[in-house]
C-alpha cells in the first residue's frame, strides 16, 4: 500500500492508502522525495478552482523504482523531475505554440498524484518530454522548483520582457520571488514588489535589491512608483497573486502602451471591475498565462542547474507526506513560510 494525499472537501485533505499502480509496458513508477506546494493547490482546498484537474501536488521529483518493459532511456535508479501535463505538440494549439490549451495538456496527469509516496507516469509523458533527469549535483528539493520556476518563465517570455524594463510585482509569495529573481537575471530597471505579508517582504529584502512595498499599510504607491519612473509607470505589472484588486491597482501603475501579466490562479468565477476605457485609451496588454510546457521546464532545469538564480533561500518548511495537512496549512496561512515542500 502507498499513501496519498486527496481533498476530500472545502478546507479539507485526506491521507489516503491505495493499492500500488498497474505498471504499463511504457509507464514508469517514481518513489517522490520532493514536491513543492503551490498556490494552485491552496485554491483547490480553500478556494474554487478554475481549471479541470482536482488532484494535488505538481511539482514532484523523485528516483525512478521501476520501468516497463518497453522503456528506453531510462532506468531504475535515475533521479528524475516529473511533469504532470504534457502536451500533443501536434495539434491546431501546439502548432501555433500555445501548449497549454492543448486538449491533451490538461487530460493529461500523473497517478495518483504528486503528493504521494510513489508515482506513475504514464507512456504518453515519458514519450513527450514530461520526464527529465536531474544532474547529480541538483537536490531533490531544488528539483521541486522546477515547474514553478517553468511557468514563470513562459510568463515572461509572453511580455516579450526586455533589459532596462521597470517592473512591478504583486504578491511576494514564490511565484513572486521568482518572477523577481528572472527580471533581475535579465537585467531589468526598477522592479517593485508589493504585498500585504511583511514576513515575506522581510525575507525578500535579505535576499533581493529592490523597492518593496506593504499595501496595507496605505502608502501612496501608485505616486511612489511614478516618481521613481519620472512619472511614466512600470513597463510591465506582472500579478502574482490570486487578489483581483491587484488588476485595478496595476492599472494605475502601469504605463501607456505597457503590458499587464494575469499569472496568480483567480478562483473560478471572480469579477473584477475597472474601466475598460482606460485600458483601450491606454492601450494596455492584458496577458494571461497558464503553466508551461516541457521547452520551459527544461530551460528552468538549466538555469537551477548552472546556478543562474539563487532560489534555495525560498524554501523555508519542510514537511513528510505525514503531516501533508500541516503543510497545507502552514502554505495557505503564510504567516512566517515561503516555499513549502513535502517529502516522502
Amino acid at each position: 500500500m502507498l499513501k496519498a494525499v486527496f481533498v476530500k472537501s472545502k478546507r479539507t485533505v485526506s491521507i489516503d492508502e491505495l493499492a500500488p499502480p498497474n505498471l504499463g509496458a511504457g509507464d514508469i513508477l517514481v518513489r517522490m522525495k520532493a514536491c513543492g506546494l503551490c498556490g494552485s493547490d491552496l485554491e483547490k482546498v480553500y478556494g474554487e478552482y478554475g481549471m479541470s484537474s482536482g488532484r494535488l501536488g505538481h511539482e514532484p521529483s523523485g528516483e525512478i523504482v521501476a520501468v516497463g518493459n518497453s522503456v528506453t532511456g531510462l532506468s531504475v535508479g535515475d533521479r528524475v523531475f516529473v511533469h504532470h501535463h504534457v502536451p500533443c505538440y501536434s495539434c491546431y494549439y501546439c502548432l501555433h505554440g500555445d501548449h497549454t490549451m492543448c486538449a491533451m495538456f490538461n487530460s493529461s496527469n500523473i497517478e495518483p498524484c504528486g503528493l504521494s509516496e510513489e508515482i506513475l507516469v504514464p507512456e504518453w509523458n515519458i514519450s513527450r518530454g514530461g520526464v527529465i533527469r536531474l544532474p547529480e549535483s541538483m537536490s531533490f528539493e531544488k528539483a521541486a522548483l522546477i515547474e514553478p520556476l517553468a511557468c514563470c518563465i513562459r510568463a515572461l517570455d509572453k511580455c516579450n520582457i526586455q533589459r532596462g524594463d521597470n517592473v512591478a510585482i504583486f504578491g511576494a509569495g514564490p511565484a513572486g520571488i521568482m518572477h523577481v529573481l528572472l527580471t533581475q537575471s535579465v537585467g531589468c530597471g526598477k522592479i517593485f514588489l508589493l504585498d500585504f505579508n511583511q514576513f515575506r517582504l522581510d525575507l525578500a529584502k535579505i535576499h533581493c535589491e529592490i523597492e518593496f512595498f506593504n499595501n496595507s499599510k496605505q502608502q501612496d504607491v501608485e505616486r511612489t512608483v511614478k516618481s521613481a519612473t519620472n512619472n511614466i509607470g512600470v513597463d510591465i505589472s506582472i500579478i502574482a497573486t490570486s487578489n483581483p484588486q491587484a488588476i485595478t491597482q496595476a492599472i494605475g501603475l502601469t504605463r501607456r502602451g505597457g503590458k499587464i501579466l494575469l499569472f496568480g490562479v483567480p478562483s473560478r468565477g471572480t469579477q473584477v471591475t475597472f474601466d475598460s476605457g482606460k485600458i483601450y485609451s491606454n492601450e494596455f496588454s492584458l496577458i494571461p498565462s497558464y503553466a508551461a510546457s516541457e521547452h520551459e521546464t527544461n530551460q528552468a532545469c538549466t538555469l537551477l542547474d548552472n546556478n543562474r538564480i539563487d532560489v534555495d533561500w525560498i524554501i523555508t518548511h519542510r514537511f513528510t507526506l505525514e503531516h501533508a495537512r500541516e503543510a497545507i496549512i502552514c502554505a495557505h496561512e503564510a504567516k512566517n513560510s515561503m516555499k513549502v515542500i513535502v517529502t516522502a
